[in-house]
């Protein structure tokens, strides 16, 4: 299928501003590379979570693997209402969602494009899923106290998802594209750097009390 369908006769077409899309929209390969990855590491932490959630039920007792000191504890976090926010375990909407995004990519990757409202239902889809994120983010460090490791590798993967994916719909014309667009192409990392560094010190200033014991 061609990347993008042809624009209608006559359309207009701002300068430097892609026309919005007809048919099937084929994604670069390095972005469908980030799509399987992502959802692979996606999926495989909450698959690791599922099992260790069934094992937690089978058996209170039961100590999960990435129990590691008081503040890097799966189970301290499993074991809270957070865990099951829409009554179930959160893992398992990570298996769904992780396991669509993993199909997208492989498919990307062996030549599949796919039309402006797929596209725009995968940008509504990441776009919630950051907005989880970042309530599971607060829950943890606020209101929980403790960190999940597998917990932590989602919150790595669904900003980038979220960014590339919103990059990949403003280029072929999915989603409206600003102007300026084109003169930020080099600095497209800035967004998923600022993410991390923000997690990385929200962590480091909430436990310090526990950081500067180990130093």
């Amino acid at each position: 299928m061609s990347a993008s369908a042809p624009l209608a006769p006559n359309a207009p077409v701002t300068p430097g501003t892609p026309a919005t899309p007809a048919g099937p929209v084929a994604p670069s390969r390095p972005y469908a590379w980030l799509l399987l990855i992502g959802g692979l590491l996606g999926l495989a932490a909450s698959a690791v979570l599922t099992f260790d959630k069934i094992r937690l039920l089978q058996n209170p007792g039961y100590r999960p693997s990435c129990n590691i000191n008081p503040i890097i504890s799966c189970g301290s976090v499993m074991q809270t209402p957070q865990a099951e926010a829409f009554g179930f375990p959160n893992s398992l909407i990570g298996l769904a969602a992780f396991g669509a995004i993993t199909a997208i990519g492989a498919g990307a990757l062996a030549g599949a494009a796919y039309r402006r409202w797929f596209w725009l239902g995968l940008q509504a889809g990441s776009l919630l899923g950051v907005g989880f994120v970042v309530w599971l983010i607060n829950q943890a460090l606020y209101q929980i106290g403790a960190l999940c490791p597998y917990c932590m590798v989602v919150w790595a993967v669904v900003f980038p998802l979220f960014w590339y994916t919103t990059l990949h719909n403003l280029r072929t014309g999915v989603l409206p594209t600003p102007h300026w667009l084109a003169r930020t192409r080099g600095l497209q990392w800035i967004a998923p750097a600022l993410w991390y560094l923000v997690i990385a010190l929200l962590i480091l200033n909430r436990f310090w009390y526990y950081w500067r014991t180990l130093l």
